[in-house]
């Protein structure tokens, strides 16, 4: 095993206590996930990303995605949108009501009603307007300002690097470099070259994400990059235990076994805290995402999912994994 890598990361004037990040998820890095993940020690979460065009109009369902009542540990609040007078309006927003310790701006996302509008990765095609909504959003903060970008828009447009130098110019504390194109959504296999490069070419750190499923990869990423930290997303989904296995892998603790006991408890929990942002109903059917990927892999789990999947109330949910549980041996 290489020498340890995970130590405090400074992002402008905030320090994290080690530099494992829960990554922004839409749908599914609300408050209550954010909680259950917290309990295993990241270095910081980040929001589902957060509309700034709705929040300049007053949305009162997007507001509902700022909240982090209950949060103890560092928070940066990810928005998103190309119009420059909305960014600075919800980074002004953010500021004002303190919401968190951190702004982060997604240039990222592929998803198409995303990039329909011109907003997440397809800014990659306009590096002149990166630096503009990097810029308004630094001007009007005074929270750092981090920025979550991909390799590129497709393979004939790799503009990570230039993104990264524009978002550098413009201000920002920190950038993460996720490994794939746009075209690329989430398949194959996350180019980490490009993460190396822009670490040799800019000054501030740089945040490595994609394919960091395991202890090992997190060690791998390290070496090969020489990234300043690393951004864990898809792989915490039913497993929050992630930050605390790779900070115990490099500090060369034991990986404990996670018994039955403390997944169970975990999904309650988690189910718990859904329905106290969300109700029974809509929180119910927000947990079956969840509880699919809590059981993935488990003894007879497609069965156990599908009967999920078919109930309403929180009695009905949390009497069925109970029974799951004790009668499964993982």
């Amino acid at each position: 095993m290489g020498k340890n890598k995970i130590r405090e990361l400074k992002i402008g004037n905030v320090v994290l206590n080690n530099n494992i990040i829960l990554g922004p998820m839409a749908g599914l890095t609300d408050r209550a996930f954010r909680i259950i993940c917290e309990k295993y020690n990241p270095g910081l979460v980040v929001s589902e990303m957060v509309s700034s065009k709705a929040l300049f109009y007053g949305d009162e369902k997007t507001k509902k995605l700022l909240d982090t009542t209950g949060e103890k540990g560092k928070i940066a609040i990810q928005i998103f949108g190309s119009d420059i007078e909305s960014m600075a309006f919800a980074a002004k927003y953010i500021n004002e009501h303190k919401l968190a310790d951190i702004i982060d701006i997604n240039m990222g996302c592929p998803a198409p009603k995303i990039v329909k509008n011109g907003d997440g990765s397809k800014l990659l095609l306009d590096i002149d307007k990166v630096y503009d909504i990097t810029k308004s959003v630094v001007d009007n903060s005074n929270l750092p300002v981090t920025v979550k970008i991909r390799k590129g828009w497709d393979s004939n447009n790799i503009t990570g690097l230039d993104a990264a130098k524009a978002i550098e110019r413009a201000g920002a504390k920190a950038i993460t470099v996720h490994g794939r194109t746009r075209a690329e959504y989430y398949s194959g296999v996350a180019d980490w070259d490009i993460i190396k490069q822009i670490k040799q070419n800019v000054n501030i750190p740089v945040i490595g994400n994609g394919d960091i499923k395991s202890p090992k990869d997190a060690e791998k990423i390290f070496e090969e990059t020489d990234c300043d930290g690393i951004m864990i997303s898809r792989a915490s989904l039913g497993n929050p235990w992630i930050f605390e296995e790779i900070q115990n892998y490099f500090s060369g603790k034991t990986i404990r076994k996670i018994e039955n006991k403390e997944i169970l408890d975990t999904i309650i929990e988690h189910i718990n805290l859904e329905l106290q942002d969300k109700g029974e109903n809509v929180g119910i059917k927000e947990m079956r995402k969840h509880i699919c990927y809590y059981l993935k892999n488990m003894k007879n789990a497609s069965e156990i999912r599908n009967t999920i999947n078919h109930l309403e109330t929180k009695e009905e949910v949390e009497q069925t994994l109970t029974k799951y549980f004790l009668n499964t041996q993982i």
